[in-house]
């Protein structure tokens, strides 16, 4: 989810409230606060743990609520897991540690005090991107096979890595969720369990409905929604060279939220630099075309 701040950067409670309907008014089936998009690399921990409570209250038990846990050591990891559950997490996500290079020999460690330390299932999160480390399919097998690891979500675009992750964890409850936005399609044919996609938030509906038709064996349905989602996932690079690759996607998503009603306020966190006229104006363009700003798709 989007982490809605006021032009103060102050968290907008009231935005927050109407992500959550919206999202529920869609159909998904889980809420994921503070990861990627929702900015968790650059929150205040007393932001973190209150957009945690306003979800989990606004949710009331209809569907899981996820934390993102992510931080740079197991330490400050396993205190703001610890958090995390005291402010209405039901599971939990965790990245590798990052900023010092590691090793996947340090990985397994890593998720077992986590768990050890927290009575919450864990979800592996490999975003290489960020963490500049992949989780090793092997490791993942070996942590689900132990019980430390209940799922993982994959935004490293390693199709065949998951589908490694697929095979060697075939015959029990793990779950592996894709976090692409384009591939989607792709990654339910193979076998994965769901989506968090971050475009998720723009367009929920149209996710709602790739999985739906997936889940039925309606794969031409699937892929048409795809390739119009597809389309509509450009907006993140509307920022260009002008902005960072970052600042341009959660930018475009909270002015795409702005647009359709949901968020008072585009603000991004410092240091981002905010979306210029042109740019929000292109984002209008490819809501329009999607068929997004009368409502949902």
């Amino acid at each position: 989810m989007c982490t809605p701040l006021t032009p103060e950067r102050d968290l907008d409670v009231p935005s927050l409230e109407r992500l959550v309907g919206f999202l529920l008014d869609a159909g998904v089936h889980g809420l994921f606060v503070t990861g990627s998009t929702g900015e968790v690399a650059y929150l205040p921990d007393e932001v973190r743990y209150r957009t945690l409570d306003v979800v989990a209250g606004a949710v009331a038990g209809q569907v899981p609520v996820l934390a993102g846990i992510v931080d740079t050591t197991t330490a400050r990891v396993i205190g703001h897991a610890r958090a995390s559950k005291e402010h209405g997490a039901q599971a939990l996500v965790a990245t590798a540690p990052f900023y010092a290079p590691t090793a996947p020999v340090e990985f397994p460690g890593h998720f077992r005090a986590i768990r050890a330390a927290v009575d919450l299932p864990l979800v592996a999160y490999d975003i290489p991107g960020s963490v500049h480390a992949k989780l090793p399919p092997e490791v993942v097998a070996e942590l689900a096979a132990d019980g430390t690891l209940d799922g993982l979500k994959d935004s490293s675009g390693d199709l065949d890595g998951s589908r490694t992750v697929l095979e060697l964890t075939g015959d029990t409850d793990f779950r592996v969720f894709t976090g692409s936005e384009t591939m989607a399609d792709v990654a339910l044919f193979l076998g994965s369990h769901g989506l968090v996609p971050g475009l998720g938030n723009v367009d929920p509906h149209g996710y709602v409905r790739l999985y739906e038709a997936a889940r039925r064996g309606d794969w031409v349905a699937a892929a048409a929604e795809q390739r119009r989602l597809r389309a509509l996932f450009r907006m993140v690079e509307v920022g260009g060279t002008r902005v960072g690759p970052y600042a341009s996607a959660i930018g475009a998503f909270k002015h795409a939220l702005v647009a359709r009603g949901i968020l008072a306020s585009g603000t991004t966190s410092l240091p981002m630099q905010p979306l210029d006229d042109r740019e929000q104006s292109t984002v209008d363009t490819l809501l329009a075309d999607a068929g997004l700003l009368d409502g949902p798709a």
